[in-house]
């Protein structure tokens, strides 16, 4: 799958995408990344052009300042392509594995992200609070350029959007909800063009919509299913096949003409600027290179002259 997933970014960047993102996940077989950041740093090295985001590195289990690391020395190799995509992640197993325990899930993630936007802003960083608390240190190496950084939110009623707004960050929206409700987290986070990312399925094809039938509920039920809490407590599953409908009604899955109207009418209505698209909908690495083919030759090139 990590293999797939290499091969999807290069023929992203053939096809003329823009960026491609890698998410994370811990203990599960699921996405199977356990570190966004190293997954981004090989490809950033396999391609030459596209950029390369994390979606996202889990605040809650990494060390901020080491985050800050990684991604100024892979800004300074690439030449600045790295998006840093962070979130507060859930309150999984991996807290007790990597011993950052509940109170960083539960408290810690503002204290988290703005020791991160200081270590990746300045030439030295300390730190005096709740769960931090060190000397000052030199930034090496020093950043370059200014951070893009986009936060995780999962709806208008998130402490994320308040943190995020309240530090001039854009928004990275889950492909959970539709228009209305990102729409309604994008009012909630206040005026100003920041540049907000919306994450969507997008399958194009005739019978797409079959094709994602075919093949989601299998993988969401082996993620949903994965994630074990901290306390032990079963954990409530959304049913795979009523959530497979949910994201086929409300995403551009089918021919390409749908798929750019449905993008368009998205863009018009949330006032969002950045799409990233999930396309791995159809399970099998061939459909996956031609859903990237399909997009980037009929999908993209619409949209932009629009």
């Amino acid at each position: 799958m990590l293999r797939r997933s290499v091969a999807a970014a290069v023929a992203a960047e053939r096809a003329g995408f823009d960026d491609v993102w890698f998410a994370e996940h811990h203990f599960m077989p699921y996405g199977v990344c356990p570190s966004a950041i190293t997954l981004a740093a090989h490809v950033l090295g396999r391609t030459s052009r596209i950029d390369v985001g994390t979606a996202v590195s889990v605040l809650s289990t990494a060390h901020p300042v080491a985050l800050a690391e990684q991604w100024a020395m892979l800004d300074a190799i690439s030449g600045g392509r790295l998006w840093l995509g962070v979130g507060r992640g859930g309150p999984w197993q991996d807290l007790e594995v990597f011993g950052t325990g509940i109170d960083r899930f539960e408290s810690g993630f503002a204290e988290s992200l703005d020791l991160l936007l200081g270590a990746m802003s300045r030439e030295t960083v300390g730190a005096d609070g709740d769960h931090f608390a060190f000397r000052e240190v030199p930034m090496t190496p020093r950043p370059e350029r200014r951070p893009r950084v986009v936060v995780a939110c999962g709806g208008a009623e998130s402490g994320a959007v308040r943190l995020a707004a309240e530090r001039g960050l854009p928004l990275l929206l889950g492909m959970q909800d539709g228009d209305a409700k990102k729409a309604e987290t994008v009012a909630a986070y206040g005026p100003g063009d920041v540049g907000h990312v919306s994450t969507v399925v997008c399958q194009v094809g005739d019978g797409a919509a079959d094709v994602v039938r075919a093949a989601l509920p299998g993988w969401l039920k082996d993620g949903l299913a994965a994630h074990v809490r901290f306390d032990g407590q079963q954990r409530k599953m959304r049913d795979p096949g009523e959530y497979t409908e949910h994201l086929c009604a409300i995403h551009p899955i089918g021919e390409a003409g749908y798929c750019v109207e449905r993008l368009r009418t998205s863009l018009r209505r949330t006032g969002v600027s950045h799409v990233i698209m999930f396309v791995e909908a159809s399970g099998t690495p061939e459909g996956t290179y031609e859903n990237i083919a399909r997009i980037g030759a009929e999908v993209l090139p619409a949209l932009r002259n629009r």
